[in-house]
């Protein structure tokens, strides 16, 4: 989360660095670049973090890495990659520009100063807004990580059009593609929200201006 706030920091300053502002369209680029970013450079611990969360015989870090690394190859760290990035470029993209337009415009107070209450509210919204959109690329990553341990067959998690169409098919999109969504949103806006809240009062501290 901090990672991927700040990585959007960095974005959003090179698209502004001509116009001194954001375009709606540089502002979702931001947050997609953001977003494939940080997940790119961590994916491999990501991988890691799946597999021992299964697996009892994988008790460490680095024990893990090894196993899999000897029994699988290298390229198993990066199983799911696809849409994992897909997923992290949409929900970045999504997020990021709900709140900062939603900041920028302050619809429900126009004119005031963005009080607290609507800074998480719309933190929140953001949150909702790139999650549901995201959300099927987020299951087809789940399964391409752990295909194949769980007794399922390998073959049918090994690209993510694969995926997809394997979930669809047998499990239908509210109990396949969806599954699970409704936690999410009890959790996920809730994340978001606490994220850009505290990032933006952060940011506020050390630039002195607010971040839009």
């Amino acid at each position: 989360s901090s990672g991927i706030n700040a990585e959007y920091g960095h974005y959003k300053a090179y698209f502004k660095r001509e116009t001194g502002h954001l375009s709606h369209g540089k502002r979702f680029l931001s947050g997609s670049g953001a977003g494939l970013t940080a997940s790119f450079t961590t994916y491999a611990l990501e991988v890691l973090r799946a597999r021992m969360a299964i697996k009892p015989e994988y008790v460490s870090i680095r024990q893990s890495f090894k196993t899999i690394v000897r029994t699988e190859g290298v390229s198993s760290l990066y199983r799911g990659i696809t849409p994992t990035l897909l997923g992290v470029s949409i929900y970045g993209g999504f997020s990021f520009y709900v709140f900062g337009t939603l900041k920028q415009m302050n619809p429900l107070s126009p004119g005031e100063p963005i009080t607290l209450f609507y800074r998480v509210l719309y933190g929140a919204l953001a949150g909702l807004c790139g999650q549901s959109i995201s959300y099927p690329l987020d299951v087809a990553r789940r399964r391409m990580q752990t295909g194949g341990i769980l007794g399922d067959h390998l073959e049918r998690y090994s690209t993510l059009r694969k995926t997809l169409t394997h979930i669809y098919r047998n499990e239908g999109l509210k109990k396949g593609l969806y599954k699970g969504l409704s936690l999410n949103f009890m959790k996920g806006p809730i994340a978001a929200s606490i994220s850009y809240t505290v990032f933006d009062y952060v940011n506020h501290l050390l630039v002195g201006k607010e971040s839009v």
